[in-house]
């Protein structure tokens, strides 16, 4: 406006050119590193990539080969090693969000694994905390099958204590989560065993009979499934037999019982050790209180043969259920067959 300003109250206007540009990269640049130390928690830690994850994820599917064959107790004991360390190198090491999102869920999966591996090795109150503490978990990052699965052990769990209508609330949900997330025949399958066995401890037979047809349906469309979770691939006619001689068992009928309970025993493969003793102790249990006390014994001898190397607790209170009833019939195969117990059990559970 034609006043002369004084030199000492010029402000100093840098020209917006070459040397802004340069420095507008820089604080780009430096935004970018911002948000690599977020991505990246700890930038004096080790790295860890795609290769390292493959690695926990093959430690991790080892799991079910070990529980299959060695039974619930060690498969608890490598999962909780696996489940350290994966913690470890989340809190310590220096990784991108897709690795990170990774190992969080395969944390999720641990704590499902837990609380199945808690069912067979105990004890009952453990496994039930590692089974809520997988469906919270499995509900934080919104993944609906982890939840079904963490829901199908809580209603063994549930069933087994006595806690029938949290069995079946269970069930109730895991179907709801099922038909959300669209899964397939297999893991309706897995629910509708479930339901079955929550309807039989009950002594709900009727309901019992719907969940066997609704299985038994799902059976005959599992070939179409296409992406079936690992955790559901062991269901099929198996799992079927089985839950129907409960079913009969149940209801008083043991005699109808035993040709499901056969069944069951033959068409399981090498691979399921621990899971061929749990139905071979349950066929000569069925068996002994069917008078067939010679048959019972020889049976019995079969699962105490190949148990050998199972860590579980289930087929340990199985073994010991046989030994209480036998004990008291005065031949010499049931007399053979308890002395075979005490020694196979004698060392620790089994």
């Amino acid at each position: 406006m034609g006043f002369e300003v004084p030199s000492h109250r010029y402000s100093t206007v840098e020209r917006i050119g070459d040397d802004g540009e340069v420095k507008r990269r820089a604080f780009v640049a430096g935004s970018g590193a911002i948000a690599a130390a977020a991505v990246l928690p700890n930038q004096q830690g080790p790295r860890v990539g795609a290769s390292e994850v493959a690695v926990f994820r093959a430690r991790l599917a080892d799991l079910y080969a070990v529980d299959h064959q060695s039974g619930g107790i060690p498969a608890k004991a490598r999962a909780a090693q696996l489940e350290q360390e994966i913690t470890r190198v989340l809190n310590s090491s220096v990784y991108m969000s897709r690795v990170g999102r990774d190992l969080h869920t395969m944390l999720r999966e641990l704590a499902c694994h837990r609380a199945w591996f808690g069912y067979d090795g105990g004890p009952p109150e453990q496994a039930r905390a590692a089974c809520m503490e997988a469906t919270t978990a499995a509900q934080l990052i919104d993944e609906p099958l982890l939840q079904v699965r963490a829901l199908n052990t809580l209603s063994l769990l549930s069933a087994d204590t006595g806690r029938m209508w949290e069995a079946a609330s269970a069930v109730e949900n895991a179907y709801s989560l099922a038909r959300r997330a669209g899964a397939g025949a297999t893991v309706h399958l897995v629910i509708s065993l479930r339901e079955a066995s929550a309807a039989t401890h009950a002594g709900d037979s009727a309901s019992a009979g719907r969940a066997l047809s609704r299985a038994v349906s799902y059976q005959g469309r599992t070939d179409t499934d296409t992406d079936v979770p690992r955790w559901a691939r062991f269901a099929g006619p198996v799992e079927v037999d089985y839950a129907t001689a409960a079913y009969y068992t149940g209801k008083g009928q043991l005699t109808r019982a035993v040709p499901f309970l056969r069944s069951a025993v033959a068409g399981l493969g090498g691979g399921y050790t621990r899971n061929t003793a749990w139905y071979r102790a349950r066929l000569a249990q069925t068996l002994f209180d069917t008078n067939e006390v010679e048959e019972a014994c020889h049976e019995m001898m079969g699962v105490l043969d190949a148990c050998n190397g199972v860590s579980s607790e289930k087929l340990r209170r199985r073994l010991h259920a046989f030994e209480r009833i036998a004990v008291r019939v005065n031949l010499p195969a049931a007399r053979d067959t308890v002395e075979r117990i005490r020694e196979t059990t004698r060392g620790g559970d089994r």
